[in-house]
């Protein structure tokens, strides 16, 4: 009979596999790796999440990493922009190359044919390869399918500058050497092992909505792992040595940034964000709020403003005591954004 685990003891799992039960003493490269990749569709996402899990975070240790291009911005998991190493980019890319995400197979054979001269045009901005497309006669919708299948498969990666702390965020794709060649099959293994590391345990359909591929392309990487069950009676995966912290581990107080994947990193959310919570911070368009985790729990929305202002607005109820917690690790992000 497989172990039961409680919603709690897989938040409390999930804390310290994304580095969030306690600040760790790790290079940015180190950090990413460990959490299998930091959302970056907002620039300053990786930043604001690598201060919340590092000790002595500084934003240049990672602007350095981007500029000499040991950290890449390329387009991942669910079709979305994440900062991952460039030792970790072959293993990304082959594992995901046929994500069925964002375009279809017919938008893939018109990219292939197109592949060489997009290239050539590096770095092209999504405006020039989208009027180049459409020009060759395709629709406007069908023109961005391609663009987007031309970018993943010709590996037209953004900038550099797209990455930086204090940047304006503009889609110009650069072209980085294609990756070494590995197994599709093997990579995803490794893939399914580096998110239970990051996320676990985990079920089937958790893997699929935070990778974007079908369950049907990772199954064969579960074989032989350990089960459990979840308190509905679901399967859970997990790898060895994982840690499985207790369910009454003290969690500390920690701001999320906007698109954080420790809210993306399952279909089943409610380790860490109840699903009346969920409907408000996740919005349908796909925005997601900047959150405070409150005893591992989202139990409130933080924003700054132009003086690097913090300011907390509570979604969910919170002690004294609990709140005096929020304040004083608010005036610590404050005193870093400054």
């Amino acid at each position: 009979m497989a172990r039961v685990l409680t919603q709690r003891e897989l938040n409390r799992a999930t804390l310290a596999r994304q580095l969030l039960l306690e600040r760790k003493k790790l290079s940015p490269l180190q950090a990413i790796e460990r959490v299998a990749g930091l959302q970056a569709q907002w620039p300053p996402s990786p930043y604001i999440g690598l201060w919340s899990r590092l000790v002595g975070f500084r934003r240049e240790a990672l602007e350095r990493a981007i500029v000499r291009g040991d950290v890449l911005k390329p387009t991942v998991m669910r079709g979305t922009l994440h900062l991952i190493t460039a030792r970790d980019y072959p293993l990304y890319y082959a594992a995901l190359r046929d994500m069925p995400t964002w375009f279809q197979a017919h938008h893939l054979e018109h990219a292939r044919t197109l592949l060489a001269e997009i290239r050539a045009h590096a770095p092209i901005t999504q405006t020039e390869a989208v009027d180049y497309v459409r020009s060759l006669g395709h629709e406007d919708r069908d023109a961005r399918r391609i663009v987007h299948a031309v970018r993943r498969h010709g590996h037209l990666l953004h900038g550099p500058d797209s990455a930086l702390w204090s940047t304006q965020s503009k889609a110009v794709y650069h072209l980085y050497d294609e990756p070494a060649e590995l197994d599709g099959a093997e990579a995803r293994i490794e893939l399914v092992r580096r998110y239970l590391r990051a996320f676990g345990p985990a079920t089937k359909a958790d893997i699929a909505e935070w990778s974007g591929l079908a369950v049907r392309d990772f199954v064969h990487a579960l074989d032989g792992l350990a089960t459990y069950r979840n308190e509905e009676g679901r399967e859970l995966f997990d790898v060895p040595r994982a840690p499985r912290p207790a369910a009454d581990t003290p969690a500390p107080v920690r701001f999320l940034p906007k698109w954080d994947n420790t809210l993306l990193g399952h279909a089943d959310r409610r380790r860490v964000i109840s699903d009346e919570l969920r409907r408000g911070v996740i919005g349908k368009n796909g925005d997601v709020a900047a959150t405070v985790l409150v005893d591992g729990i989202v139990a409130a929305t933080w924003s700054y403003d132009r003086d690097r202002r913090v300011t907390v607005e509570y979604v969910a109820p919170a002690t004294r005591t609990q709140k005096a917690d929020v304040t004083a690790e608010a005036d610590r992000l404050q005193a870093w954004l400054a």
